[in-house]
Protein backbone atom coordinates (compact mmCIF):
# COMPACT_ATOMS: atom_id res chain seq x y z
CA UNK A 1 0.00 0.00 0.00
CA UNK A 2 1.66 3.27 -1.07
CA UNK A 3 1.93 6.32 1.16
CA UNK A 4 -0.88 8.75 0.37
CA UNK A 5 -1.29 12.25 1.81
CA UNK A 6 -3.68 15.17 1.51
CA UNK A 7 -2.03 18.58 1.62
CA UNK A 8 -3.26 22.16 1.90
CA UNK A 9 -1.21 25.34 2.22
CA UNK A 10 -1.32 29.11 2.11
CA UNK A 11 1.02 32.05 2.60
CA UNK A 12 -0.08 35.64 3.23
CA UNK A 13 2.09 38.74 3.51
CA UNK A 14 -0.12 40.00 6.33
CA UNK A 15 -1.50 43.46 6.87
CA UNK A 16 1.67 45.41 7.65
CA UNK A 17 4.71 44.06 5.76
CA UNK A 18 5.16 45.31 2.17
CA UNK A 19 6.36 41.91 0.92
CA UNK A 20 6.43 38.25 1.87
CA UNK A 21 9.72 36.80 3.11
CA UNK A 22 8.17 33.43 3.98
CA UNK A 23 8.72 30.56 1.58
CA UNK A 24 6.46 27.52 1.31
CA UNK A 25 8.12 24.34 0.01
CA UNK A 26 5.77 21.63 -1.25
CA UNK A 27 7.27 18.48 -2.78
CA UNK A 28 4.40 16.05 -2.99
CA UNK A 29 6.38 13.63 -5.17
CA UNK A 30 8.93 13.07 -2.39
CA UNK A 31 6.49 13.81 0.47
CA UNK A 32 8.59 16.69 1.82
CA UNK A 33 7.08 19.94 3.08
CA UNK A 34 8.70 22.97 4.70
CA UNK A 35 8.03 26.50 5.90
CA UNK A 36 10.92 28.99 5.84
CA UNK A 37 10.69 32.44 7.44
CA UNK A 38 13.37 34.74 6.03
CA UNK A 39 15.10 37.57 7.85
CA UNK A 40 17.26 40.44 6.62
CA UNK A 41 16.72 43.87 5.14
CA UNK A 42 16.15 44.86 1.49
CA UNK A 43 14.41 41.59 0.60
CA UNK A 44 17.43 39.58 1.79
CA UNK A 45 15.12 37.47 3.94
CA UNK A 46 13.13 36.55 0.87
CA UNK A 47 16.35 35.53 -0.87
CA UNK A 48 17.40 33.36 2.07
CA UNK A 49 14.09 31.53 2.44
CA UNK A 50 13.80 30.98 -1.31
CA UNK A 51 17.37 29.66 -1.49
CA UNK A 52 16.60 27.18 1.29
CA UNK A 53 13.62 25.93 -0.71
CA UNK A 54 15.70 25.64 -3.89
CA UNK A 55 18.34 23.55 -2.11
CA UNK A 56 15.65 21.22 -0.77
CA UNK A 57 14.16 20.86 -4.23
CA UNK A 58 17.45 20.07 -5.94
CA UNK A 59 18.62 17.72 -3.21
CA UNK A 60 15.51 15.56 -3.47
CA UNK A 61 14.91 15.82 -7.21
CA UNK A 62 18.40 15.85 -8.72
CA UNK A 63 20.98 14.51 -6.27
CA UNK A 64 19.18 12.35 -3.71
CA UNK A 65 21.01 9.07 -4.30
CA UNK A 66 24.45 10.70 -4.57
CA UNK A 67 23.94 12.71 -1.39
CA UNK A 68 22.86 9.66 0.58
CA UNK A 69 25.87 7.69 -0.68
CA UNK A 70 28.46 10.38 0.07
CA UNK A 71 30.30 9.15 3.17
CA UNK A 72 31.63 12.66 3.84
CA UNK A 73 28.05 13.76 4.51
CA UNK A 74 27.21 10.76 6.70
CA UNK A 75 25.10 11.75 9.70
CA UNK A 76 24.69 8.27 11.27
CA UNK A 77 21.29 8.83 12.88
CA UNK A 78 18.47 6.25 13.23
CA UNK A 79 15.89 7.79 10.91
CA UNK A 80 14.45 6.82 7.50
CA UNK A 81 16.47 7.65 4.38
CA UNK A 82 14.10 10.49 3.45
CA UNK A 83 14.71 12.03 6.88
CA UNK A 84 18.45 11.61 6.48
CA UNK A 85 18.33 13.36 3.13
CA UNK A 86 16.28 16.16 4.70
CA UNK A 87 18.96 16.74 7.36
CA UNK A 88 21.72 16.80 4.74
CA UNK A 89 19.65 19.25 2.68
CA UNK A 90 19.12 21.60 5.62
CA UNK A 91 22.87 21.64 6.26
CA UNK A 92 23.50 22.40 2.59
CA UNK A 93 20.90 25.17 2.67
CA UNK A 94 22.63 26.73 5.66
CA UNK A 95 25.97 26.59 3.89
CA UNK A 96 24.53 28.05 0.67
CA UNK A 97 22.86 30.98 2.45
CA UNK A 98 25.98 31.71 4.51
CA UNK A 99 28.17 31.68 1.39
CA UNK A 100 25.83 34.06 -0.44
CA UNK A 101 25.58 36.40 2.55
CA UNK A 102 29.36 36.42 3.00
CA UNK A 103 30.03 37.08 -0.68
CA UNK A 104 27.61 39.96 -1.29
CA UNK A 105 27.18 42.94 1.05
CA UNK A 106 23.59 43.33 -0.15
CA UNK A 107 22.79 40.06 1.61
CA UNK A 108 25.02 40.41 4.68
CA UNK A 109 23.31 39.10 7.80
CA UNK A 110 20.47 37.37 6.01
CA UNK A 111 19.07 34.07 7.23
CA UNK A 112 15.93 32.00 7.53
CA UNK A 113 14.20 29.63 9.89
CA UNK A 114 13.06 26.26 8.61
CA UNK A 115 10.63 23.64 9.86
CA UNK A 116 10.09 20.58 7.68
CA UNK A 117 8.24 17.27 7.45
CA UNK A 118 9.56 14.27 5.49
CA UNK A 119 7.22 11.28 5.18
CA UNK A 120 8.39 7.78 4.25
CA UNK A 121 6.22 4.62 4.37
CA UNK A 122 4.70 4.84 7.87
CA UNK A 123 7.24 7.26 9.36
CA UNK A 124 7.54 11.01 9.68
CA UNK A 125 10.77 12.93 10.26
CA UNK A 126 10.43 16.43 11.68
CA UNK A 127 13.41 18.79 11.47
CA UNK A 128 13.72 22.45 12.39
CA UNK A 129 16.00 25.40 12.98
CA UNK A 130 14.57 28.61 14.46
CA UNK A 131 11.08 29.46 15.71
CA UNK A 132 8.79 28.25 12.93
CA UNK A 133 6.79 25.37 14.37
CA UNK A 134 5.31 21.92 13.73
CA UNK A 135 2.22 20.55 15.46
CA UNK A 136 0.32 17.28 15.56
CA UNK A 137 -3.48 17.66 15.56
CA UNK A 138 -6.34 15.40 16.61
CA UNK A 139 -10.00 15.96 17.45
CA UNK A 140 -9.16 17.14 20.98
CA UNK A 141 -5.86 19.03 21.00
CA UNK A 142 -2.67 20.11 19.27
CA UNK A 143 0.71 18.74 20.32
CA UNK A 144 3.89 20.78 19.63
CA UNK A 145 6.53 18.75 17.80
CA UNK A 146 9.23 21.43 17.94
CA UNK A 147 10.72 23.71 20.58
CA UNK A 148 11.59 27.26 19.51
CA UNK A 149 15.25 28.18 19.12
CA UNK A 150 14.64 31.61 20.60
CA UNK A 151 15.97 33.71 23.42
CA UNK A 152 12.52 33.77 24.97
CA UNK A 153 12.35 29.98 25.07
CA UNK A 154 15.89 29.69 26.42
CA UNK A 155 15.11 32.18 29.20
CA UNK A 156 11.98 30.24 30.12
CA UNK A 157 13.83 26.93 30.30
CA UNK A 158 16.96 28.15 32.07
CA UNK A 159 15.35 30.47 34.61
CA UNK A 160 12.04 28.61 35.02
CA UNK A 161 9.92 31.73 34.70
CA UNK A 162 6.37 31.97 33.42
CA UNK A 163 5.38 32.74 29.85
CA UNK A 164 3.91 36.06 31.01
CA UNK A 165 7.17 37.06 32.73
CA UNK A 166 9.31 35.96 29.80
CA UNK A 167 7.08 37.79 27.33
CA UNK A 168 7.76 41.10 29.07
CA UNK A 169 11.50 40.86 28.51
CA UNK A 170 13.01 43.17 25.89
CA UNK A 171 14.49 41.25 22.99
CA UNK A 172 12.23 38.26 23.46
CA UNK A 173 11.83 37.84 19.67
CA UNK A 174 15.52 37.16 19.08
CA UNK A 175 16.11 33.67 17.68
CA UNK A 176 19.16 31.69 18.72
CA UNK A 177 19.42 29.50 15.61
CA UNK A 178 18.77 30.20 11.95
CA UNK A 179 20.05 29.03 8.58
CA UNK A 180 22.82 31.19 7.15
CA UNK A 181 24.06 33.08 10.19
CA UNK A 182 27.02 30.73 10.73
CA UNK A 183 28.96 28.48 8.38
CA UNK A 184 27.68 25.47 10.34
CA UNK A 185 24.29 24.67 11.83
CA UNK A 186 22.72 22.51 14.53
CA UNK A 187 19.40 20.89 13.55
CA UNK A 188 16.79 19.40 15.88
CA UNK A 189 15.04 16.31 14.52
CA UNK A 190 12.81 13.42 15.52
CA UNK A 191 11.15 10.47 13.75
CA UNK A 192 8.04 8.50 14.65
CA UNK A 193 5.33 6.28 13.21
CA UNK A 194 2.18 7.73 11.63
CA UNK A 195 -1.16 6.17 10.80
CA UNK A 196 -4.11 7.00 8.54
CA UNK A 197 -6.06 9.94 9.93
CA UNK A 198 -3.05 11.66 11.53
CA UNK A 199 -2.88 15.38 10.75
CA UNK A 200 0.12 17.72 11.06
CA UNK A 201 0.64 21.38 10.36
CA UNK A 202 3.57 23.76 10.06
CA UNK A 203 3.50 27.52 10.56
CA UNK A 204 5.77 30.55 10.58
CA UNK A 205 5.79 32.82 13.62
CA UNK A 206 3.37 35.10 11.83
CA UNK A 207 0.82 32.76 13.43
CA UNK A 208 2.43 31.30 16.56
CA UNK A 209 4.12 34.58 17.45
CA UNK A 210 0.77 36.34 17.87
CA UNK A 211 -1.52 33.55 19.08
CA UNK A 212 -0.67 31.08 21.83
CA UNK A 213 -1.14 27.32 21.59
CA UNK A 214 -4.52 27.40 23.31
CA UNK A 215 -5.84 29.96 20.82
CA UNK A 216 -4.40 28.03 17.88
CA UNK A 217 -5.89 24.81 19.26
CA UNK A 218 -9.39 26.27 19.54
CA UNK A 219 -9.34 27.02 15.81
CA UNK A 220 -7.44 23.92 14.69
CA UNK A 221 -9.49 21.31 16.55
CA UNK A 222 -12.69 22.49 14.84
CA UNK A 223 -11.13 21.60 11.49
CA UNK A 224 -9.01 18.55 12.40
CA UNK A 225 -10.54 16.48 9.58
CA UNK A 226 -10.39 19.13 6.82
CA UNK A 227 -6.92 20.41 5.96
CA UNK A 228 -8.23 23.06 3.55
CA UNK A 229 -10.45 24.61 6.21
CA UNK A 230 -7.68 24.19 8.78
CA UNK A 231 -5.23 26.26 6.75
CA UNK A 232 -7.75 28.95 5.83
CA UNK A 233 -8.91 29.43 9.41
CA UNK A 234 -5.41 29.52 10.89
CA UNK A 235 -4.42 32.19 8.38
CA UNK A 236 -7.60 34.07 9.27
CA UNK A 237 -6.68 33.87 12.96
CA UNK A 238 -3.43 35.70 12.19
CA UNK A 239 -5.27 38.28 10.08
CA UNK A 240 -7.77 38.83 12.89
CA UNK A 241 -4.81 39.63 15.15
CA UNK A 242 -3.69 42.35 12.76
CA UNK A 243 -1.16 40.14 10.93
CA UNK A 244 1.89 42.34 11.62
CA UNK A 245 4.12 39.67 10.06
CA UNK A 246 3.97 37.33 7.06
CA UNK A 247 2.07 34.16 7.91
CA UNK A 248 2.38 30.73 6.30
CA UNK A 249 0.66 27.45 7.11
CA UNK A 250 0.85 24.00 5.53
CA UNK A 251 -1.27 21.08 6.73
CA UNK A 252 -0.82 17.39 5.88
CA UNK A 253 -3.27 14.58 6.57
CA UNK A 254 -2.14 10.95 6.30
CA UNK A 255 -4.58 8.89 4.20
CA UNK A 256 -2.67 5.62 3.66
CA UNK A 257 0.68 4.26 4.85
CA UNK A 258 3.00 1.38 4.03
CA UNK A 259 3.71 -0.47 7.31
CA UNK A 260 7.41 -1.02 8.10
CA UNK A 261 9.68 -1.92 10.96
CA UNK A 262 11.60 1.35 10.87
CA UNK A 263 12.71 2.61 14.31
CA UNK A 264 11.38 5.68 16.08
CA UNK A 265 13.65 8.44 17.35
CA UNK A 266 12.94 10.98 20.09
CA UNK A 267 14.02 14.60 19.64
CA UNK A 268 17.76 14.93 19.18
CA UNK A 269 20.15 17.58 17.90
CA UNK A 270 22.33 17.00 14.87
CA UNK A 271 25.47 18.83 15.96
CA UNK A 272 27.53 21.20 13.82
CA UNK A 273 29.52 19.79 10.93
CA UNK A 274 33.19 18.88 11.07
CA UNK A 275 35.69 20.64 8.80
CA UNK A 276 35.65 17.57 6.54
CA UNK A 277 31.87 17.72 6.19
CA UNK A 278 31.92 21.48 5.56
CA UNK A 279 34.45 20.96 2.76
CA UNK A 280 32.24 18.25 1.26
CA UNK A 281 29.22 20.58 1.44
CA UNK A 282 31.19 23.24 -0.43
CA UNK A 283 31.98 20.74 -3.17
CA UNK A 284 28.30 19.82 -3.42
CA UNK A 285 27.23 23.46 -3.66
CA UNK A 286 29.71 23.98 -6.49
CA UNK A 287 28.13 20.98 -8.21
CA UNK A 288 24.66 22.49 -7.71
CA UNK A 289 25.84 25.77 -9.20
CA UNK A 290 27.41 24.08 -12.25
CA UNK A 291 24.49 21.71 -12.94
CA UNK A 292 21.52 23.14 -14.85
CA UNK A 293 18.10 22.96 -13.27
CA UNK A 294 15.79 20.28 -14.72
CA UNK A 295 14.12 21.41 -17.94
CA UNK A 296 10.48 21.87 -16.99
CA UNK A 297 9.56 23.42 -20.31
CA UNK A 298 9.21 20.11 -22.16
CA UNK A 299 5.65 19.74 -21.01
CA UNK A 300 4.72 22.98 -22.71
CA UNK A 301 6.16 22.15 -26.13
CA UNK A 302 3.34 19.86 -27.28
CA UNK A 303 0.88 22.65 -26.61
CA UNK A 304 2.88 25.03 -28.79
CA UNK A 305 3.14 22.44 -31.57
CA UNK A 306 -0.55 21.76 -31.31
CA UNK A 307 -1.38 25.46 -31.60
CA UNK A 308 0.97 25.87 -34.57
CA UNK A 309 -0.66 22.87 -36.24
CA UNK A 310 -4.11 24.40 -35.81
CA UNK A 311 -2.85 27.70 -37.17
CA UNK A 312 -1.29 25.99 -40.23
CA UNK A 313 -4.45 23.99 -40.93
CA UNK A 314 -6.51 27.14 -40.63
CA UNK A 315 -4.19 28.92 -43.09
CA UNK A 316 -4.44 26.08 -45.63
CA UNK A 317 -8.23 26.02 -45.39
CA UNK A 318 -8.33 29.80 -45.87
CA UNK A 319 -6.19 29.56 -49.02
CA UNK A 320 -8.37 26.79 -50.44
CA UNK A 321 -11.51 28.81 -49.80
CA UNK A 322 -9.99 31.80 -51.59
CA UNK A 323 -8.82 29.68 -54.55
CA UNK A 324 -12.12 27.89 -55.04
CA UNK A 325 -13.97 31.11 -54.50
CA UNK A 326 -12.04 32.73 -57.34
CA UNK A 327 -12.70 29.71 -59.55
CA UNK A 328 -16.45 30.33 -59.27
Amino acid sequence: MPLRLKVASKSDKGLVRPGNEDHLHLDQHNHVFAVCDGMGGHQAGEVASLLAGEILHRSFNQFSEQLLNDSALNIDVPIPATGGLLLRSIRLANRAIHRKASGDTNFAGMGTTIVALAFESDHLTVAHVGDSRAYRLDEREITPLTSDHSWLNEIQKSQQISIEEASSIVGKNIITRALGVREWVEVDYRAFKVKPGDTFFLCSDGLCGYADDDEIARVAVRHHDNVDALVENLIQLALDRGAPDNVTVVAVQVLEVNPTGLPQCETQTLLQESDTTLAAEDRWLEKYESTPLPDNSSGKKPNKVFLLGIFAAFAVISVLIIVFGQGK
